[in-house]
């Protein structure tokens, strides 16, 4: 640990925004610049504790103390070759990540925690700029995947097995490689020349990338199942949970995605659509109090709208940890974004009853109705129904599961019942086709599906080459230490002890002269 005493001396500060006034014009990052000295110091609170739950809090499963002590001292490139370990895309986590990494700090029990998602983007940037990022050339095996989806866990996936060796090809349904990180995602909160300069090393690297194969539709499935050795479907959960009340079908009433689908093509200059979506002017409702809806608030006054208002169906969150989840889970609180510094009204406990049109079928007005949660379930509070003006609603109500009708249907691909599809770790019922991201465990957060990618890219090496040298948190940890021990060049320490019947083994080795590969006590336990 380079500062012992760096939690006590410093403070958490981060980047400040740009004046709200100047970035409403423009679709262009948030945050002014931040002195590397700042950051360094900012590293230097982290405690490198007994038991880093920061690694659990993770889904990467990022060895987030040794990263920092290496920004602390300045090792950009040790830094930048230990986070790359676990993550693929630094550069994604660090702007877009809730940071469930941080809810987990120790730091976190009675300070502000340690800032690990900025100093992650740090890393990864001054890896850019200093030259450590270069494509992996490997060692060719003869095998082709084909990876259908260019979301976060189609482009962990690709870049996995293409480190391991393999021809992989990434098929895209729309017109640009990003899925998610490209049409959800605003350019406010990441500008996509971070998606194609990373395109840039992954093709150097031997991804081949498809775009306008809409897999099940122009792209016959027949012909993956017989040009691949392998297939993985990451395409996301992409049917939205609809609003099914009166006025449903007016003009104005939109799905959240629509919006920004739309919006991000058009700051990325694509060509406009028939209908376009344009907010200036209009009394906006956003319908889900979620990361999407609002990112619909920041895109919305953008656009120069009337006034923005996002209602939410449950209760407002306590402004501080819920004794519900206590540290070191996620815990239950308020959370505000930058979007709703620019200005929005936010309510919560409201129910939607209707969507109110005028005589030409155009949306003017929600009718709303204020509710009470019981144990029994939500309760409507009498005389508190209202309209309130609304020329424009998005609904932000989340995934529900994916599209089954095309790809899936055609492969003959099982379900479980909630719409997901069905899998053996990562397996599906079709020996050679896989599955990863939200199109296997519902929706969740970009750093769960990159996740999915890294760990589903195994699960198919495994399955071509009968073993495999690709890292993954989930595999059996101690044979993963003796594959280790056996790879390595030289064998530092091996210590071993006993407590309470749990055997536990510390190996720390050397994989190359530059490179330590550190095993904590807190992730290599064996029962």
């Amino acid at each position: 640990m380079g500062s012992p005493t760096g939690f006590m001396k410093y403070t958490r500060d981060l980047p400040k925004t740009r004046p709200v006034a100047e970035r409403l014009n423009d679709y262009k990052e948030l945050y002014e610049p931040f002195a590397e000295e700042k950051t360094n110091a900012q590293a230097a609170r982290c405690m490198d504790c007994g038991v880093p739950f920061c690694h659990n809090g993770c889904p990467l499963g990022n060895i987030i103390p040794e990263f920092n002590d290496a920004v602390y001292k300045k090792d950009w490139q040790s830094a930048y070759e230990i986070l790359s370990e676990t993550n693929n895309f630094p550069e994604f986590t660090g702007r877009i990540c809730p940071a469930p990494c941080e809810s987990a700090c120790v730091l976190g029990i009675n300070q502000l925690p340690v800032a690990i998602e900025f100093i992650e983007k740090s890393i990864i940037e001054e890896a850019f700029k200093r030259g450590y990022v270069q494509p992996t050339i490997a060692k060719k095996t003869g095998k082709k995947v084909a990876v259908v989806g260019s979301g976060p866990a189609g482009l962990a996936a690709a870049a996995q097995l293409s480190k391991a060796g393999h021809g992989v090809t990434v098929f895209e349904r729309n017109t640009r490689i990003g899925g998610l990180l490209r049409y959800g995602i605003p350019d406010f909160k990441m500008e996509k020349w971070i998606i194609d300069r990373r395109m840039e090393v992954m093709e150097k690297s031997g991804v081949k990338f498809r775009v306008n194969a809409n897999v099940g539709v122009n792209i016959d499935t027949k012909e993956l199942l017989g040009n691949f050795d392998a297939i993985v479907l990451t395409g996301g959960s992409t049917v939205p949970r609809d609003l099914p009340i009166p006025g449903r079908d007016l003009k104005g009433v939109y799905f959240a995605m629509q919006f920004l689908d739309q919006n991000n093509k058009r700051v990325a200059g694509d060509e406009e659509p028939e209908e376009k979506i344009i907010a200036k002017g209009k009394n906006v409702v956003i319908i889900g109090g979620g990361d999407t809806g609002a990112d619909c608030v920041g895109t919305s006054n953008r656009h120069g709208a009337n006034s923005v208002t996002q209602i939410e169906l449950l209760s407002k969150p306590p402004a501080e940890r819920a004794a519900s989840t206590p540290w070191p889970n996620w815990p239950m609180m308020l959370r505000t974004s930058t979007s709703h510094d620019e200005g929005c009204q936010r309510d919560w406990a409201i129910l939607t009853k209707a969507f109110i049109g005028d005589e030409n079928g155009n949306l003017e007005a929600l009718r709303l109705v204020d509710i009470e949660w019981t144990g029994t379930g939500m309760k409507e509070m009498e005389g508190t129904e209202r309209d309130i003006p609304c020329e424009m609603a998005f609904i932000a109500a989340g995934f529900l599961h994916p599209q089954y009708v095309g790809m899936l249907e055609q492969l003959g691909i099982e379900c479980d019942n909630r719409g997901n599809v069905k899998d053996n770790k990562y397996q599906t019922n079709l020996k050679k086709v896989f599955v990863a991201g939200d199109m296997r465990r519902g929706q969740s957060l970009v750093v769960w599906a990159m996740s999915e990618g890294r760990e589903a890219a195994r699960a198919v090496d495994i399955f071509l080459m009968g073993h495999s040298a690709l890292e993954s948190k989930d595999v059996s940890l101690s044979a993963e230490v003796l594959r280790t021990i056996k790879r390595a060049k030289k064998i530092f320490c091996a210590f071993y002890f006993s407590f309470q019947n749990v055997k536990y083994k510390i190996v720390t080795v050397v994989i190359s002269p530059k490179h330590q590969s550190f095993f904590r006590l807190s992730r290599y336990c064996v029962y």
